[in-house]
């Protein structure tokens, strides 16, 4: 008889934690909220120490970078294998100890599949790179050491992402 009954009752209200969910914080979007002019300096702060971190470890050099793409120094490669293997560990970690957000929500992981999109996006971005010295993470930090010429490579890059978007639908993916 329970059976019938919690039966009936998620046939007659099939969404009835509704009002739970309602109550839950962490459910409420974000980027909605308005906070005071202070909230967003944890922000800054990590930003500006993600930036020192690259500036100390030579991320932001031109002269790295070139070397780099021209096969003379494993230092970059070093770095970026680094920040490979750290992804891969904590994305490791978050699967197997089912690693919640800081909302509490569960992390999904979807598998994607390929296209030959990515290979002309990244044939674009490593050119771009190569020839710029310059790549979206170290950017911001590269201005900031007063580089004023990467301002361009910024515009450049805005411009890309918006004719990117413009063209979206028309683009081999």
């Amino acid at each position: 008889m329970a059976a019938t009954n919690t039966q009936n009752f998620t046939d007659a209200a099939p969404d009835t934690d509704f009002e739970v969910r309602s109550l839950d914080t962490m459910c409420i979007n974000e980027s909605e909220l308005v906070h005071p002019w202070w909230y967003n300096l944890k922000y800054l702060l990590v930003g500006m120490l993600f930036g020192v971190v690259f500036i100390k470890a030579e991320i932001v050099s031109w002269y790295r970078i070139q070397e780099m793409f021209r096969l003379e120094s494993f230092h970059m490669y070093g770095v970026i294998g680094t920040a490979v293997a750290v992804g891969a560990i904590s994305i490791f970690l978050i699967k197997k100890l089912n690693i919640k957000t800081i909302y509490g929500e569960h992390v999904n992981f979807h598998a994607k599949s390929f296209n030959k999109g990515q290979i002309y996006g990244g044939l674009i971005f490593g050119l771009g790179w190569a020839m710029t010295g310059a790549c979206p993470g170290p950017l911001f930090a590269q201005i900031g050491t007063g580089v004023m010429a990467t301002g361009v490579v910024l515009m450049s890059a805005i411009a890309g992402t918006w004719v990117y978007g413009y063209l979206r639908e028309r683009l081999p993916h």
